[in-house]
């Protein structure tokens, strides 16, 4: 059966119905803001070497209710309000062992998706569990027929030309997720990855988290194996904890080196977990027991010997 995955690259299908209205060298040209990050070995050296990692000044926050898509804040705001309500949905089911219910908050209010995943993560101890539902997020809000025919009429015979849409559709359609963003070249892809990736300049997902545990498991990892597993195409996603900023690279398998490091990084210094973690549904039958910001601050207990990495990394 397919599976599925989670934020960042969401509404592929909403932004392919509507490429014919832009023009294809329009489409594909890199933005102004296009620009180069540093390299991934550097920024997981940095990393390594730390117990935490400060990440950009808070000071420096961009004011991500202003920031809007090239199809402006009406259709972000009904793509936020598709996303949450597939993800309520799934977080939900009365088939899951653990209901998550939805949130109070307005379908267009970003913090409400906050709620959820953090919900989702506080009460799912195992990171496969959290990556699979991510993903099943993500594939509901394709309809199937792209899913079906995406890999063998486009994916498989246009490989460059399918990591190129994709990452035109990534900007046109995930700005109200990830923030600035603009398409950019990969140049140290095989083939030169002319337009094949998109360089988020500071993740909105990511700041309003702050964890990169979240971040991991229920974006990066979730949404490079939907491109994959239903798409046809690889995705390698390269977030810098330090700045903000993301890397996608379409058309680019990551190594088990780069999965290894995203898995390994430190915490952030205001993950509200502080790096700790507890043993989760400690009553033995996995009910819900306390609101999720409780949940957060359950797992505040500090535990040096795994200080190093997110404690929230392990299964």
């Amino acid at each position: 059966m397919r599976r599925s995955s989670f934020p960042t690259t969401v509404f592929l299908a909403s932004i392919l119905s509507v490429a014919p209205l832009f023009s294809p060298a329009d489409a594909f040209a890199p933005s102004h803001r296009a620009r180069s990050r540093r390299p991934w070995s550097a920024t997981s050296a940095m990393a390594s070497s730390k117990i935490t990692i400060e990440g950009p000044p808070i000071a420096t926050k961009p004011d991500y209710s202003s920031i809007h898509g090239p199809l402006g804040p009406f259709v972000d705001s009904l793509l936020m309000s598709l996303f949450r309500v597939k993800l309520s949905e799934r977080l939900n089911r009365p088939s899951n062992n653990i209901r998550i219910a939805d949130s109070n908050l307005p379908l267009n209010d970003f913090k409400g998706i906050n709620e959820l995943t953090y919900s989702m993560n506080s009460q799912y101890n195992n990171r496969t569990q959290v990556q699979e539902i991510a993903e099943d997020v993500l594939v509901a809000l394709f309809p199937p027929f792209i899913l079906d025919r995406y890999p063998s009429w486009f994916a498989m015979p246009f490989p460059d030309f399918s990591a190129k849409m994709c990452a035109w559709a990534t900007t046109v359609g995930g700005t109200w997720l990830m923030g600035e963003c603009a398409v950019n070249d990969v140049p140290e892809m095989e083939n030169g990855g002319k337009n094949q990736g998109v360089l988020v300049e500071r993740c909105r997902f990511l700041e309003e988290s702050q964890c990169a545990s979240i971040c991991v498991n229920s974006c990066k990892i979730p949404t490079q194996n939907f491109f994959k597993n239903n798409m046809g195409l690889a995705l390698t996603m390269t977030p810098d904890y330090e700045t903000g900023e993301c890397q996608f690279a379409f058309g680019k398998l990551p190594t088990e080196e780069e999965e290894r490091e995203a898995r390994e990084t430190p915490c952030l210094a205001r993950c509200p977990s502080s790096g700790g973690m507890r043993s989760w549904h400690d009553d033995g039958n996995g009910s819900r027991k306390e609101q999720w910001l409780e949940d957060l601050e359950e797992l505040a207990n500090f535990n040096e010997e795994k200080g190093a990495t997110c404690a929230l990394m392990g299964d």
